[in-house]
């Protein structure tokens, strides 16, 4: 049977996403970083982020398992809240899931977007062909980028927070179920919650090696294979403004 889910444009209200007011007294960020991924949403995934900022240029290297393989997963530096990632019991209505919105005072709104290529501002959003896709179940990602002075602040400030998104809660192998996202009700709450998060902290081994600026890894080819899982825009507002996120699946073939 051939499924298809048409994906609008989100808008998320500001209010759905306060940011916390920095000081302009802040430390020099430059540096290293090292964020320990923790699973959310039972997703059993596990990793860490590295990031090497020197000014407005940061080397980010993500490497991540027990991703739902083939499928593209949104990933973000978030800022501008506390600084600190949700837990399962953070699940305020019940619903099975701590969803995007009920994650977002702990880690706030999206300051950069990590794609493989192309523009990084939260209005990049999420991309299919521009985010990574979890061949067998894993990301290794690498790029380098100019990030802005709100991410910036949020390093110096212990308030940047690595989050990637993308569960299969029922075992399906795809985003679906009953429980739509708090983003879009047209799109199933899979497709949008956040399946590990990691909080940055100074790290004292060294900057990350230099892959080569404006390069990323972790491919669409699952996608062009299997399916097409979009994503459009997911709306985060934030001090810079707001981003956009929308998930699309299109079935590639006949199933019984």
């Amino acid at each position: 049977m051939r499924k298809a889910f048409a994906l609008p444009t989100v808008a998320i209200a500001a209010a759905a996403f306060p940011l916390l007011t920095m000081s302009p007294a802040l430390a020099d960020h430059d540096g290293s970083y090292q964020a320990d991924l923790g699973a959310l949403n039972a997703s059993g995934v596990s990793g860490t982020g590295m990031v090497t900022l020197s000014g407005d240029q940061a080397t980010v290297m993500i490497e991540a398992s027990g991703l739902v393989p083939g499928a593209p997963h949104a990933q973000h530096f978030h800022i501008g809240a506390q600084g600190t990632c949700p837990t399962d019991a953070d699940d305020e209505d019940g619903d099975g899931f701590v969803s995007v919105t009920e994650g977002a005072p702990y880690y706030g709104a999206i300051g950069s977007s990590l794609t493989t290529e192309g523009d990084t501002s939260p209005d990049s959003g999420l991309a299919v062909d521009r985010f990574p896709t979890a061949e067998g179940g894993t990301i290794s990602y690498e790029r380098t980028f100019t990030v802005t002075e709100d991410v910036q602040k949020a390093f110096a400030a212990g308030t940047a927070v690595l989050v990637l998104h993308g569960v299969d809660k029922d075992g399906s192998g795809t985003y679906d179920g009953d429980v739509v996202s708090d983003l879009d009700p047209s799109l199933p709450m899979e497709a949008t919650a956040p399946a590990a998060c990691g909080a940055f902290e100074e790290a004292q081994m060294g900057t990350a090696p230099n892959g080569g600026a404006e390069t990323g890894a972790g491919g669409t080819a699952g996608i062009e294979q299997q399916a097409a899982i979009g994503v459009g825009a997911l709306a985060l507002a934030g001090a810079a403004g707001a981003g956009a996120l929308a998930y699309r699946r299109r079935q590639a073939g006949e199933q019984a």
